[in-house]
C-alpha cells in the first residue's frame, strides 16, 4: 500500500503502510519498525509473534496511540492517525484502545471496583464497571483490593478495566506473561469471551507460541518486518490450549 489517496476499506479496522520507526540513541540509530505495511480487519483476534527487538511491541505502541511512527501512514478506520495532532491522538486512545500488560497495574489501596471505575468514570459510554467484573467471571470480588487477590484474578480485573470503556481495540501485551498455565488460560477465556461478546478486534503480544492456535492470524516478525503471516482456518477455544 502506497501513494496518497487510499481507499476506504470499511471492513479494517487499522491499515498501517510504510511504518517505520528509528529511535535515536546518541549517535547511534536503532530501527525498531522496517517499511512495514499491515491491514487488520475489524474483530479480528491478532497474535504478534517474534524474539525480543523484533519490531512488536513498538507496532503495537503506534497503533495504539502511545507512539508516532518516524515515516509513514497509519489509519484506523477512516482516521489517519499519523495526521493527528497530540491531543487528538489522546482522545483516540481514551475513547477506542484498551491495554492489557504482563504486570496489572492496579492500584494497591482501591478496590478491584474502583481500580475499574478510574476508566469508566472519563469514558464516553462506559459500563458499570461491576458488569465488566461480572463480564470476566469477578462478580464476587468487586470489594477485594489486590493484595486479597491471586495473580490472575488481578489480570481479569486488568481486562475489565480495559473492557469496561468499550473500546474498539483490546492491545495485550504478554497478558499471560506472569502467570502458570492454567491460569493464563483464565485470562485467555477472559480475552475470547470480551471480543466475542462486545466485538472487540484484538491484538496480543506473546512469546508463547501455545498462544497462537486461538487467533484468526498470526503475525511473525523479524528485525522490524513481518517476515511471515500465517493463518487459523479454525481458531481453537483456549481451554483447549496449554504451555
Amino acid at each position: 500500500m502506497n501513494g496518497k489517496d487510499v481507499a476506504l476499506d470499511e471492513s479494517l479496522a487499522f491499515r498501517g503502510e510504510g511504518l517505520e520507526k528509528v529511535y535515536q540513541t546518541g549517535e547511534t540509530s536503532v530501527r525498531a519498525l522496517r517499511g512495514v505495511d499491515l491491514a487488520i480487519p475489524l474483530g479480528e483476534m491478532l497474535v504478534l509473534l517474534g524474539p525480543s527487538g523484533s519490531g512488536k511491541s513498538t507496532l503495537l505502541n503506534i497503533i495504539g496511540g502511545l507512539d508516532r511512527p518516524t515515516s509513514g501512514r497509519l489509519f484506523y478506520r477512516d482516521t489517519e492517525l499519523t495526521a493527528l495532532d497530540d491531543r487528538e491522538l489522546t482522545r483516540f486512545r481514551r475513547a477506542q484502545i484498551g491495554f492489557i500488560f504482563q504486570f496489572y497495574n492496579l492500584i494497591p489501596s482501591l478496590t478491584a471496583e474502583e481500580n475499574v471505575r478510574l476508566v469508566t468514570d472519563i469514558a464516553n459510554n462506559p459500563m458499570e464497571p461491576r458488569d465488566a467484573l461480572e463480564l470476566v467471571g469477578l462478580a464476587d470480588r468487586c470489594d477485594h483490593y489486590p493484595a486479597q487477590l491471586s495473580g490472575g484474578e488481578q489480570q481479569r480485573v486488568a481486562v475489565a478495566r480495559a473492557i469496561a470503556k468499550r473500546p474498539g481495540v483490546l492491545l495485550c501485551d504478554e497478558p499471560t506473561g506472569a502467570l502458570d498455565s492454567s491460569t493464563g488460560v483464565r485470562v485467555l477465556e477472559t480475552l475470547e469471551r470480551a471480543h466475542a461478546e462486545l466485538g472487540t478486534t484484538v491484538v496480543i503480544i506473546t512469546h508463547n507460541v501455545g498462544i497462537a492456535v486461538m487467533a484468526h492470524r498470526i503475525l511473525h516478525f523479524r528485525d522490524g518486518q513481518i517476515a511471515r503471516v500465517e493463518t487459523n482456518e479454525h481458531p481453537v477455544e483456549p481451554r483447549q490450549i496449554s504451555w
